[in-house]
């Protein structure tokens, strides 16, 4: 059973989600973290397999470790999608190790990806809380709040277009239907501005030169060849 010696480059603090491992140390990409430890636990065997809790970590088909017992400081690596570190399993030596795939620099929180099978099973139905996901739902939430105001912005600008409209039809003088048009009154009395009456004669009687009394026709001059 392994010791926690201070100087390992990791103590345990509070967390996002209760308690989680931080680095104490600059932790370089590639580097040996902590190893994940407990007693192995074999499928084959009834009273092993019975075992249930979040801290199972199985090798292969037959041997699982149960990370449950206090020693194994490694259970208090929370998940995340994106992770900074990882975990090295090897069956073969039934042995898993907790490595950075990042540079983690002092204060950070380590964590590594629990895998499909525990997020199906444990952190799907309640929701991700890693920095990864809290993250992508502020952005989700973010990005709702700003396309709720820019429909809202919309609707007050579709609505002020919309009152200047109605406010312009309502100034407009409505055109008269009658029988006025531009101020010309259409009921026969007016055509050609001549009140209906032809000026054939009076233009017949000016080119003669005959003078006419009112209600007389003019007199056709006839010509005959010779």
């Amino acid at each position: 059973m392994p010791a926690i010696s201070l100087k390992k480059p990791y103590r345990v603090g509070r967390s996002r989600t209760g308690l989680g491992l931080f680095a104490t140390k600059p932790i370089k990409k590639g580097a040996k973290i902590v190893r994940y430890f407990g007693p192995l636990l074999d499928s084959r065997k009834k009273k092993d397999d019975a075992i249930e809790n979040k801290y199972l970590f199985e090798l292969n088909g037959r041997w699982t470790i149960d990370g449950s017992v206090r020693e194994n400081v490694a259970r208090y690596i929370n998940h995340s999608c994106r992770p900074n570190a990882e975990s090295d399993v090897m069956p073969r030596k039934r042995k898993v190790v907790i490595r950075a795939i990042k540079d983690i620099e002092p204060g950070e929180e380590i964590n590594y990806d629990y895998g499909t099978d525990y997020f199906k099973a444990y952190l799907k139905p309640i929701g991700c809380k890693c920095g990864a996901c809290e993250k992508k739902r502020r952005k989700q939430r973010a990005e709702a709040r700003a396309e709720r105001l820019r429909l809202k912005a919309r609707a007050e600008k579709k609505a002020l277009r919309q009152a200047a409209k109605e406010a312009a039809k309502a100034g407009k003088p409505k055109p008269e239907l009658n029988g006025k048009a531009n101020g010309v009154r259409l009921n026969g009395k007016h055509f050609n501005g001549h009140n209906g009456k032809s000026t054939a004669g009076k233009m017949l009687a000016a080119k003669s030169g005959i003078s006419l009394k009112p209600g007389e026709k003019p007199v056709q001059e006839s010509r005959v060849s010779a």
